[in-house]
């Protein structure tokens, strides 16, 4: 039985422990320095608290990082900086450059590493249909982990970066789409004209949008960093990275909205982006 290491059993990596617990894994995680309720949602999924990220690395043969892309390169640092020697899935949304750099840490120590994308929602059903594209020469090894779980893992490529590299494009259309729409619905709002550009839209794209804008409002704020992991990715493809540069600050727009239990209406969303906190 394979031991694995969760590094931030948040919304969508405690998911992901889930199904690793369902295919047979012990799934480990630190509760050092986490919250209440990171406690709560890691005991609902079933994962075991090894208290320390030095307990956690020195009882995994597999380290899954699903953190917030701002955090990638520290935690990888500090799981490296604890001679870990397994094999560390970097599954978190950051550019395919970033995650070479984060190879070159890992593989340092001895570890090897797997770049792991993942498309969709948490994974709590099959018929969510989340996905975890892996790249990398231990690829498959990761992929096993999950057959037959909640979780649809599939090898892409032996390189390292190819993972990460589809959730990128991917994602530069989902959630760049999602902030231009944002900006679109505020620049009419500004201007006195959105009632005329949503009659010119029609009933159902209206009313789809507005579901669409207020239902990822809540989680915006994980998306500032995205979009400027994916507007790196144009850069270093000799793209303009400016499409999504702006939409990172859109995002931003939108901290106030964080974590929310409830999700806003379309008239709070816009407000937030027209009047933006001093």
């Amino acid at each position: 039985m394979k031991t694995v290491g969760l590094i931030n059993p948040g919304a969508m990596g405690s998911s992901v422990g889930a199904a690793a617990r369902q295919a047979g894994a012990r799934v480990l995680w630190a509760s050092e320095g986490r919250s209440p309720v990171t406690t709560e949602r890691a005991e609902r999924s079933g994962l075991e608290d090894c208290q320390t990220l030095q307990n956690l690395v020195e009882s995994s043969d597999i380290i899954l990082s699903v953190c917030p892309p701002h955090s990638a390169t520290e935690v990888a640092g500090d799981v490296a900086a604890l001679g870990f020697s397994g094999i560390y899935v970097e599954a978190n949304a950051i550019a395919p450059g970033e995650t070479r750099k984060i190879e070159t840490m890992i593989t340092r120590r001895g570890a090897r590493l797997v770049d792991g994308g993942i498309i969709g929602g948490p994974a709590w059903k099959a018929e969510y249909g989340t996905q975890l594209y892996l790249s990398g020469e231990d690829a498959s090894i990761i992929a096993g982990i999950f057959e037959d779980t909640n979780l649809n893992a599939s090898v892409i490529s032996a390189n390292i970066g190819a993972a990460s590299a589809l959730k990128m494009t991917f994602a530069a259309y989902t959630k760049g789409t999602t902030a231009l729409l944002l900006a679109i619905l505020a620049v009419a709002q500004s201007e006195g004209v959105r009632t005329h550009l949503e009659k010119q839209w029609g009933e159902k794209f209206t009313e789809q949008t507005h579901q669409r804008l207020t239902a990822n409002t809540v989680k915006a704020w994980r998306f500032e960093g995205e979009m400027q992991e994916i507007a790196a990715t144009f850069d270093t493809a000799g793209l303009p990275p400016g499409f999504h540069e702006a939409a990172a600050q859109v995002f931003a727009g939108l901290a106030k909205f964080k974590d929310q239990d409830e999700i806003p209406n379309i008239e709070d969303v816009i407000a937030a982006l027209i009047q933006p906190p001093l």
